[in-house]
């Protein structure tokens, strides 16, 4: 109850509902409402420059993360809170990519995932605004358009340069 206060407070204007109506219309609905609250937040920059901030920290509370702490899968949990809907809530960007949610075919508002050989997992995700033949335009926390790290932006990128992509807006697909 407290935390659904909190997002109210949070999401400004989005009201929180449940939504349980998965039509392709209201699907479509929703994905323009997960972009427009998404969209909002360009802008948005650290205090610092250390992943902290009034704004940063409301996206890392919604996955219980501290100040400090990187915040794009935080930033994405917080877009679909404000939406309405009860997952994905982490701020561990690999666990954004269940294989139930993996999609081939990405729409608005599924999540990106950016994989970095280094640390041999994906280390960094965002939103899909749209994909525009091999680019997908993405709104995405915890980056720069330099490719470093100090608040949300808009960007485009090359579709070769993303991992996996997951679709949180359908219900949940069962594996075979």
């Amino acid at each position: 109850m407290i935390m659904n206060a909190l997002l109210l407070l949070v999401c400004g204007s989005f009201r929180l509902r449940h939504v349980a109506d998965k039509t392709d219309a209201a699907k479509e609905a929703l994905r323009a409402k997960l972009i427009a609250i998404a969209e909002k937040e360009v802008g948005v920059r650290e205090k610092t420059g250390r992943n902290d901030g009034p704004r940063i920290q409301e996206y890392l509370s919604v996955v219980k993360l501290k100040s400090g702490d990187p915040y794009c899968a935080a930033f994405v949990s917080w877009a679909y809170a404000c939406a309405g809907l009860a997952e994905p809530r982490s701020g561990w960007s690999p666990s954004l990519f269940p294989a139930s949610r993996l999609t081939k075919s990405p729409a608005a508002a599924d999540v990106f995932g950016i994989y970095f050989v280094a640390l041999k997992r994906i280390a960094h995700v965002g939103l899909v605004v749209k994909i525009n033949g091999d680019w997908v335009e993405t709104l995405e926390g915890n980056t720069n358009l330099a490719g470093s790290r100090e608040g949300v932006y808009r960007k485009k990128r090359h579709i070769k340069t993303i991992r996996a992509f997951a679709d949180w807006v359908s219900e949940r697909r069962k594996l075979p």
